[in-house]
């Protein structure tokens, strides 16, 4: 008998660790460490490039094979983006044809001349935008293989994010711009042809040297290591620079536990810096005219008051440096800095750039999945970019989030919405795609709130950074996250609002005398259930709330500060489309019956949200 019981005991023992490292296996981080050496001709617009790159396989798997992106291949006539900005119903208007009619000398290259495994050479092809890799040797689980690498480019004319003298005039904006090892996670490897959305990578350490007329100054991902020898406004105050003899001068710049490194450079620039007192260094480089210099000279303590309103809100954050940098074809987020066109009004250049800086901490540190999950990184970004500017900008007399909410409504009467699951590359349509990732995924955060709560809310975005920093959350990760913080069950709200395109809508039915109290019966006319904040306004101006919950949330969020005093709570279960609710005074006394007058509920119908009661219904 104590025999048995032992050996059941070492049973459970075993089944128990199996489970934990089961549950270990799932969450792993593949690291990476780039060291680059490159060489820019600017009168060729070709660069030549040596990359060590130390690889350490921390999944579970034996990977024999292995994935580069080859991102400017994309820039040359017939490539799948051509063809795809050629052949879709509405094409981007910076693309359109402009591949196809590229010239040989203004067509993007990237081109791997050699690679080696630890010494040994490997057999590659290129594939595009991709390279292909068999391994001279399988990469077991926990080893760390040192890939050597010689590889060219060529700079294409920028066409879309990256590439050469853009429409303002920037030489160089150089992103994308290097053989990057494609992503290896649970899901396998991520290595998806660059069709022009967006990306995915391994965090890690880059350590790279640029060779580049001496005329040019840089900017981008990563600190200067050698700015008393460059000048260029990067040195210590007070010191020397040594004067330089030749042509070139090359810049070398490191940047810790970043997933991509983006640089940018212009003969024209000039490179405005400020100390945030708890914050980073603040660069701004830039081409100063008629059309940049007033609202440029405005923009550095705008950016200072983001970087604050956001390390306090959403997480504090964590480099030491950020660069806001005139370049690229609108606004494009990298690690510790940003391309953004700069020919702007105020308001323009000031959204854009607080936009392309909450990406600091959604896509750049908690490393969204952009291309498979866009909406994540888009929707918790443009949420975010409603709120900084209306607290550093302007203040909006409305609901702050309406511009979201009324693209979202457009999008979904529009009869081409597709789930929020959809690969960014895979949207049938641009409009389709812009609407969803960036205005519905800001839907979602927004009615999140609603769902568990504005005060749940707040802690759990706090929760969310200080627990997948560096660690590429999904869309169940960041449920599990607003799970954990409110109490309720929310997989519903995920399965409705992202994986399908089923709307909400709610009305208010009827308001009727019953006795010396009142029945008011509410009716579910869209496919998704939700929540229901009901607000009964009386003839005396005062209010009161009834909270309805769903049976399937297993619980109620608290009451919310700034709403009316919460009177009866009352489970709804999601299968009944009608439910009366009893209010324990009479008809004659009440205004009105409201559902969600917060707005932060996306119902595609307000009409039938809001009911008045009128002398008829009184007199019935």
């Amino acid at each position: 008998m104590i025999q048995r019981l032992w050996f059941a005991l070492g049973v459970f023992t075993l089944l128990g660790v199996s489970i934990s490292a089961q549950a270990q296996k799932d969450r792993f981080q593949q690291k990476v460490k780039y060291e680059m050496d490159v060489k820019m001709d600017v009168v060729t617009n070709q660069y030549t490039g040596t990359q060590k790159l130390h690889y350490t396989n921390n999944s579970p798997d034996t990977l024999n094979r292995a994935f580069y992106h080859l991102y400017y291949n994309a820039f040359q006539p017939n490539s799948m983006m051509d063809v795809r900005s050629r052949t879709i119903a509405d094409p981007d208007r910076r693309v359109r044809d402009r591949i196809l009619n590229l010239q040989a000398d203004e067509i993007g290259i990237l081109e791997v001349k050699s690679l080696k495994m630890n010494g040994k050479a490997v057999d590659f092809v290129h594939e595009e935008t991709i390279l292909e890799v068999d391994l001279s040797e399988p990469i077991a689980p926990g080893e760390t293989v040192v890939f050597d690498m010689e590889f060219f480019g060529q700079v294409p004319l920028q066409v879309r994010r990256a590439g050469r003298d853009n429409a303002e005039g920037i030489r160089y904006s150089m992103s994308q711009w290097y053989p990057k090892m494609a992503a290896y996670d649970v899901r396998g490897w991520h290595a998806n042809p660059y069709i022009g959305r967006e990306f995915y990578g391994n965090f890690g350490d880059f350590d790279v040297k640029i060779t580049i007329d001496k005329d040019y100054l840089l900017g981008g991902t990563g600190y200067l290591q050698n700015a008393n020898q460059i000048g260029k406004g990067y040195e210590d105050a007070g010191v020397k620079v040594p004067n330089t003899s030749g042509k070139t001068l090359t810049w070398h710049f490191t940047a810790p536990n970043v997933h991509d490194f983006m640089w940018a450079a212009d003969p024209n620039y000039i490179l405005e810096k400020k100390q945030m007192p708890n914050g980073p260094m603040v660069h701004l480089l830039y081409v100063k005219n008629e059309k940049t210099e007033e609202n440029w000279s405005k923009l550095m303590q705008y950016t200072i008051d983001a970087i604050e309103y956001c390390s306090e809100n959403f997480g504090k954050y964590p480099y030491e440096q950020y660069s806001v940098i005139q370049g690229g074809d609108g606004g494009m987020e990298y690690p510790m800095a940003t391309l953004i066109t700069g020919h702007r009004n105020l308001r323009s250049l000031v959204g854009v750039t607080v936009h392309e800086l909450i990406h600091s901490w959604y896509y750049g540190v908690l490393g969204f999945n952009e291309s498979s999950e866009p909406w994540l990184d888009e929707g918790f970004t443009t949420w975010g970019t409603s709120v900084v500017m209306d607290a550093v900008f302007e203040k909006d007399p409305n609901f702050t989030h309406n511009g979201s909410y009324r693209s979202y409504f457009r999008l979904a009467g529009a009869g081409y919405e597709e789930p929020l699951t959809t690969h960014g590359d895979h949207y049938n349509l641009n409009s389709a795609y812009g609407p969803a990732t960036y205005n519905k995924g800001a839907v979602f955060v927004e009615q999140m709130s609603y769902v568990i709560g504005k005060e749940n809310f707040d802690k759990a975005l706090l929760r969310l950074w200080n627990d997948f920093q560096y660690k590429h959350p999904n869309g169940n990760d960041v449920v599990r996250v607003f799970e954990n913080v409110s109490g309720l069950e929310l997989d519903w709200y995920y399965d409705y609002f992202i994986a399908s395109t089923k709307t909400i809508d709610y009305g208010v039915k009827t308001v009727e005398a019953d006795g010396s109290s009142t029945k008011i019966t509410l009716e579910r006319v869209g496919m998704m259930p939700m929540p229901l904040d009901v607000v009964v306004t009386y003839q005396d101006g005062s209010q009161e709330l009834i909270y309805m919950p769903l049976v399937i949330q297993r619980g109620s969020k608290p009451e919310e500060a700034g709403m009316p005093k919460r009177v009866a709570t009352q489970k709804w279960p999601w299968t009944n489309y009608t439910t009366e609710v009893k209010v324990a005074r009479p008809l004659s006394e009440i205004k009105s019956v409201e559902i969600d007058p917060s707005m932060r509920m996306a119902d595609v119908n307000r009409e039938n949200n809001k009911l008045e009661v009128s002398v008829e219904m009184e007199k019935k």
